[in-house]
């Protein structure tokens, strides 16, 4: 019969191997492929997560959990925990579910159960509604696991869809992510990346290979390339931990999940703060550009503009703000790029986040210069009227509150697609420099007045007055506000009073959708 020291050195031994065990799962990695993380300037697996997560809130998960892959002697390593970090832990007291993929392990490569474990968060993450974050910093499949690893893709690629719209879901890209790793971050809402990391579907030897093309990693995959030219990462930083700081704040806007409300923080901005200066920020001439993010850091709680896509499609402006300590998405078209035209990637760059913001219940505040879709072959062959249609599609199709304003031109098609009140915005304001027409006055009094042009003994000096009388008539927000299209017509210096109440009054909307299975948005 075992005596009570006998038990106690049993317990004593085995808290020692739990304790042992427990260090080689948080030291799974070679050490020179740890060496070679910090010469990079990169963090550990857990140690990102660590400084994501508020201070001791993270929880470890499955970290005993090893491959079972058999050939290419691969029984002779199996680190505990494989190749990737899951967890949960806190940001700002609310919930959120994580996975750390660890390049010191395997090269971060994926296996059937380290895809098993990004599932099993995934899974966790929908079952109890709160947000899930990866960082992924993998060298791809496993090529030891063949198929498995594929099919293990195609596992997380399907909670992704799964989770899409019901948890907000965030991809932090903090080295390599290539082949079909890349679907993943796709799926999910917003992309981060650290300058210095790198996404692709073939490398630049395949592109050699097969196009005779010598690119770099940066040039085909790297963060600028794709915050600039592919619009696939919404955000970039120079390091990580910038990086990690700006995924939390991003979270600071988000709702738990689709049922629940966006986290509603105190103001210390007070809401009925006028600003003189937006009188004057509109200029004179109709053709001068301004800064659209003027308009909106004079309106917005404390200055505070997050804004998505910055460096991608910069003729709209897309971004988190608060109203009133209230969550808002700001769309607005921005003068000082291509004159705030529509094209074919502010189309595709607005639809996707007004379609995010519906998704989440974070209404939509739109401030509106457009002169209407960017003309050209190119466009067309592009398919601008496909993508100028998703805009219409995801305005249309969103039942958050929706508060328009219009600062200057309102011109075309384009005026009616920019939450215009004929597709259901809730609350359509106007300055007194708005101009709401089918077109300029110059192309309308070239059109209307053609013939009588044609027989002026001075044509020119006839346009002139022709283009001032149209300007008197139609370039201003009284005609549209006759019509009840204009809620209201207000001075600039009150639009954040303004809006906040708007935004208040609409916040207990209810708006039933039709019986479907889901729309058939342009794709």
């Amino acid at each position: 019969m075992a005596t009570t020291d006998d038990r106690a050195d049993s317990t004593e031994s085995k808290l020692e191997q739990l304790q042992q065990l427990r260090d080689e799962s948080e030291h799974a990695g070679a050490e020179q492929a740890v060496e070679r993380q910090r010469q990079q300037g990169k963090l550990l697996a857990r140690e990102r997560l660590i400084e994501l997560l508020d201070p001791g809130s993270f929880v470890e998960l499955d970290r005993y959990v090893r491959h079972r892959e058999p050939n290419f002697g691969m029984l002779e390593r199996r680190p505990y925990g494989d190749a990737v970090v899951t967890g949960y832990g806190t940001i700002f007291g609310r919930k959120v579910f994580v996975f750390s993929q660890d390049f010191t392990v395997f090269g971060g490569s994926l296996s059937e159960v380290f895809a098993e474990k990004i599932c099993k968060v995934m899974d966790l993450a929908l079952k109890y509604g709160c947000p899930v974050i990866g960082i992924n910093d993998s060298g791809g499949a496993r090529i030891q696991e063949g198929v498995v690893s594929l099919a293990g893709y195609a596992e997380i690629f399907w909670r992704n869809v799964q989770c899409s719209g019901v948890i907000p879901q965030l991809s932090l890209v903090m080295g390599p992510c290539a082949g079909g790793a890349v679907y993943s971050p796709a799926i999910t809402d917003f992309v981060f990346m650290v300058e210095g990391s790198y996404m692709f579907i073939t490398g630049p030897d395949v592109v050699k290979t097969v196009t005779g093309e010598e690119v770099t990693f940066e040039e085909l995959g790297g963060a600028s390339t794709h915050a600039a030219k592919s619009g696939v990462a919404h955000f970039t930083a120079t390091d990580e931990k910038a990086c990690l700081e700006d995924a939390r704040y991003l979270v600071y806007f988000l709702p738990q999940n689709n049922m629940d409300p966006p986290p509603y923080a105190q103001p210390s901005d007070g809401r009925d703060r006028e600003e003189p200066e937006l009188a004057t920020l509109i200029p004179a001439s109709p053709n001068k550009p301004y800064d659209m993010h003027e308009v909106v850091r004079r309106i917005v709680d404390d200055a505070e503009f997050f804004e998505v896509h910055e460096l991608w499609a910069e003729n709209v402006i897309c971004g988190l703000a608060r109203l009133g300590g209230h969550p808002v998405g700001i769309v607005g078209n921005q003068p000082r790029s291509l004159a705030g035209v529509l094209d074919i990637d502010s189309s595709v760059k607005a639809a996707r986040f007004v379609r995010f913001c519906d998704s989440f219940n974070i209404p939509l505040v739109t401030f509106v210069d457009v002169p209407g879709f960017l003309p050209g072959p190119q466009q067309e062959w592009g398919g601008i009227i496909r993508h100028g249609a998703k805009l219409l599609y995801a305005y249309a199709e969103a039942t958050v509150p929706k508060l328009t304003v219009i600062t200057r031109k309102a011109y075309g098609g384009a005026y009616d697609v920019m939450s215009s009140k004929h597709i259901r915005a809730d609350f359509n304001f106007a300055w007194p420099t708005a101009e709401v027409a089918v077109m300029g006055p110059e192309g309308a009094v070239n059109i209307i007045f053609r013939k009588e042009l044609e027989d002026a003994d001075d044509p020119d000096a006839r346009r002139e007055e022709l283009i001032e009388e149209y300007r008197e008539r139609f370039a201003n927000p009284y005609s549209a506000a006759e019509r009840g299209y204009v809620d209201e017509v207000i001075e600039p210096r009150r639009t954040r009073p303004v809006l906040i109440d708007a935004l208040e009054t609409a916040l207990t909307k209810q708006e039933p959708r039709p019986r479907r299975k889901h729309g058939n948005i342009p794709l």
